[in-house]
């Protein structure tokens, strides 16, 4: 899931979708492989595709520039931050700092659930969880890993991917329910 200011796009397999917030409706849908995360940087569009990262025109939906992801095809979150993206790894627990231009990682930071997604918002990192039934999303330190802040979800909401608006609401994603929630973001 990521946030462009405008949309909120989310992967469905073999599609990019992006809707309204407002309203909730579809307004675009670019056929790529998205398996996964979805990030932003403010021209381009990234996603997940089982072991790679594309770099998307979201105008021509255009695959411009591939990298090799951290997790191999285990990957599950994918944000923009500090010019650089966050992936994170599902199974492993982990949370990949990585080069946008290469794939080099750059920082690894460790968690003790699923990471299920990835996001930064007024400089925190932030990451959802999904293990045992339970999710919840977190707020760690980008150097530690050291859980600062938990939002806990409702027994049963899955969450499987993660972006905030820049102000005060979190997108969730919903798995297989086909649902996108927002959240409201503590301050």
């Amino acid at each position: 899931v990521t946030y462009d200011g405008r949309y909120v796009w989310f992967a469905s397999g073999d599609r990019l979708n992006a809707f309204d917030p407002a309203s909730a409706k579809m307004v675009r849908s670019i056929a790529v492989a998205a398996h996964a995360g979805t990030a932003f940087d403010g021209r381009h569009l990234y996603q997940l595709a089982e072991d790679r990262i594309q770099k998307i025109d979201p105008t021509t939906g255009r695959v411009l520039a591939t990298i090799p992801a951290p997790g191999g095809g285990g990957d599950s979150g994918l944000a923009w931050a500090e010019g650089t993206l966050w992936v994170g790894q599902y199974r492993e627990r982990k949370i990949h700092q990585i080069d946008p231009q290469t794939g080099v990682i750059l920082r690894t930071i460790q968690s003790n659930r699923f990471v299920t997604g990835v996001t930064w918002i007024d400089g925190e990192l932030w990451h959802a969880t999904w293990e045992g039934e339970q999710g919840d999303l977190r707020r760690v330190d980008p150097r530690t890993g050291e859980v600062l802040e938990r939002l806990d979800m409702p027994p049963g909401v899955a969450v499987s991917g993660l972006e905030a608006d820049g102000g005060d609401r979190f997108f969730c994603g919903g798995g297989s329910s086909g649902k996108v929630r927002a959240v409201r973001r503590p301050k």
